[in-house]
């Protein structure tokens, strides 16, 4: 077995290579720097209130895609001039919209000037009536952040993470608090404080993203850990949550070791991996500390369809959804950036079929963690 990890190392080397030509780390933002920032907001509805003018807000529309830029090295990146939302206090459709800013604002302020933290369901369930829903909390917070231009860890507001990690690794949580992700058969939730960890000891060769929660842990319960250690894996369960997605960029950044992704052979499958690797709209304005560009298609892909000769019965036809999201994501930039993708994804839609991960097992009972991972880990089947 001492083989096994040769083409991974190969590609460990390349991309250290490639490190020392990109650094594009981005510099935290201070706790008086955050305040001031806030300051200044107050300061100028203050100045509209006083010569007797309805204060604005002026918001960057995050959710259009006019309002982001593909960068190669960084992934999906605001542009300098995004268009915007005017949001005023004397407007029935905004008013409401604006007071909940100034309330969370007032509540963001306290936490960074104590230097104290709070999740945002601590947030929601102090006043559930106010906010209406979690979902619109969440949504007011991500245009603070993008307003004051501070990246959401530096509000000092935590999200609830929904990940799982295991493997190879062992770190400090910001209190003290050991963590040791190395059991074989149980993973640890992700931190709900990523920005806190220190003192991260891996000796991994890998870390792969696993898009969904039972194929995450049906690896467990085949120890794929113990079986090519070492390695780290981890889930966000589906669609990612961002404290799924700043941890690895944490161990990206740390560790400089590839990163793969395990996703389903379908377009929905694809968008979850180019989250990881390329960010999203909504959140471009922290790609620089959300994106790992280096991720690199381990599986399912399309044209293993045919070379492992998975079962007819396992694949399932293409929904009208389907066929939208496919040509969706072929006008994308960072698809066409990626020949190899590309031809991954133009097979798929010729046809017009996709498969899950899971329909590997029906090859055979433990193909995926016996087979199918070892062999592309072995002999470099990734792109």
């Amino acid at each position: 077995m001492a083989d096994q990890f040769i083409e991974v190392d190969k590609l460990r080397d390349t991309l250290r290579e490639s490190l020392e030509k990109d650094d594009r780390r981005q510099e935290d933002i201070s706790r008086q720097d955050v305040l001031s920032r806030i300051e200044r907001v107050i300061q100028t509805i203050v100045f509209s209130v006083s010569e007797g003018e309805a204060p604005v807000l002026r918001l960057m529309n995050r959710c259009n895609w006019a309002s982001v830029r593909f960068h190669e090295s960084v992934g999906l990146v605001r542009k300098a001039d995004v268009p915007v939302t005017t949001l005023r206090c004397d407007c029935p459709s905004s008013a409401t919209r604006f007071a909940l800013i100034f309330k969370l604002l007032s509540v963001i302020y306290k936490l960074v000037q104590s230097d104290s933290y709070a999740t945002k369901r601590d947030i929601y369930y102090n006043d559930p009536q106010l906010f209406g829903s979690q979902k619109t909390l969440d949504s007011i917070l991500d245009d603070i952040s993008c307003m004051l231009k501070v990246p959401r860890r530096s509000l000092h507001v935590f999200a609830t993470s929904k990940g799982f990690i295991s493997g190879d690794l062992c770190y400090l949580e910001e209190d003290g608090t050991k963590v040791d992700c190395n059991s074989s058969s149980t993973a640890v939730p992700v931190s709900s404080n990523v920005n806190g960890i220190r003192n991260i000891v891996s000796a991994a060769k890998f870390i792969l993203i696993v898009e969904k929660d039972a194929t995450f842990q049906r690896l467990l319960d085949d120890a794929f850990c113990a079986r090519l250690s070492p390695c780290i894996i981890i889930t966000g369960k589906g669609v990612p949550d961002v404290n799924s997605r700043l941890m690895v960029r944490k161990l990206w950044d740390t560790l400089h070791i590839p990163v793969f992704a395990l996703v389903d052979a379908d377009p929905y499958g694809i968008e979850i991996m180019c989250i990881y690797k390329y960010g999203s709209r909504s959140l471009a304005f922290e790609a620089y500390s959300l994106t790992v560009p280096s991720v690199l298609w381990l599986g399912l892909l399309p044209s293993d369809i045919q070379r492992y000769r998975v079962p007819e019965e396992t694949l399932i036809p293409f929904s009208q959804a389907d066929e939208s999201k496919i040509n969706s994501l072929r006008t994308r930039d960072f698809i066409s950036c990626q020949p190899a993708w590309e031809r991954e994804i133009e097979a798929m839609q010729r046809l017009k079929q996709k498969a899950e991960i899971q329909s590997l097992s029906s090859i055979a009972p433990h193909f995926l963690t016996r087979v199918y991972l070892p062999n592309k880990l072995r002999y470099g089947g990734w792109i």
